[in-house]
């Protein structure tokens, strides 16, 4: 499965009153891994930056003067995100700017003809519903680093995401393991000498099995037709 996680930054707060792009940070995952490919453009707006989004993402009139601007762009965008589900966090608000760039162009398609959306603003208010789920919430409550954030930047923030949608819908980002030399291998191959009947079990008392039905619950709403692997292993 091929998905994008994209964040955009903007001259404002809104696409009909004539703001733009002016910054794109998208970042290619396969079957839930990062590939490092990525997708990453400063676009001249063709008009001034807000003050009050100036204060948020540090991208000035002076920076964007002598960027690309977004038709130069569009044709490698939409190939980088054509056939994918993209990952976006309050995708309303990344989609409506990009749908309106995309409107400038002469026969350009919209982002619903080129992929599907996954908001995880909206499934994070699923999963923790009553709770702050802005992206430093949410990197906060999952233990994402985002120290480095100190003004918003679009491929920054993809990166942050990235780790936030992994570990919110339940997967690992990563196992550490090396397996890459023969000894490993041939270590990770051979079984352990162990004394079974000294092992203690211990059961699981009812709140843990009731935690645990929770989070698979939540898996399984974030997981969508493909299920909860976990329950289809209970079967």
């Amino acid at each position: 499965m091929r998905q994008i996680v994209l964040d955009t930054e903007t001259t404002g707060l809104e696409p009909q009153e004539g703001h733009r792009i002016i910054e794109i940070g998208a970042l290619e995952l396969i079957d839930r891994s990062l590939t490092g490919r990525q997708f990453h453009k400063y676009i001249n707006p063709e008009r001034s930056v807000e003050d009050g989004a100036l204060e948020v993402h540090g991208l000035s009139d002076d920076f964007l003067e002598d960027k690309p601007v977004f038709a130069e762009i569009a044709d490698e965008f939409i190939g980088f995100i054509r056939d994918a589900e993209l990952i976006i966090h309050n995708a309303a608000f990344d989609v409506g700017f990009l749908d309106a760039e995309l409107a400038r162009l002469p026969d350009a398609p919209r982002i619903a003809d080129l992929a599907q959306v996954l908001d995880t603003l909206e499934l994070a208010r699923e999963l923790h519903p009553g709770q702050r789920n802005s992206l430093d919430a949410l990197c906060r409550r999952y233990e994402v680093d985002n120290s480095n954030r100190t003004l918003h930047g679009a491929l920054l923030d993809s990166e942050l995401l990235a780790d936030v949608y992994l570990l919110m819908t339940g997967g690992q980002v990563d196992l550490g393991l090396d397996l890459s030399t023969a000894s490993s291998v041939e270590h990770a191959q051979t079984p352990l000498d162990i004394d079974s009947s000294r092992l203690k079990v211990r059961r699981a008392e009812p709140c843990e099995r009731a935690a645990h039905e929770q989070r698979l619950d939540a898996i399984e709403a974030a997981a969508g037709d493909a299920g909860c692997l976990w329950r289809t292993l209970e079967r």
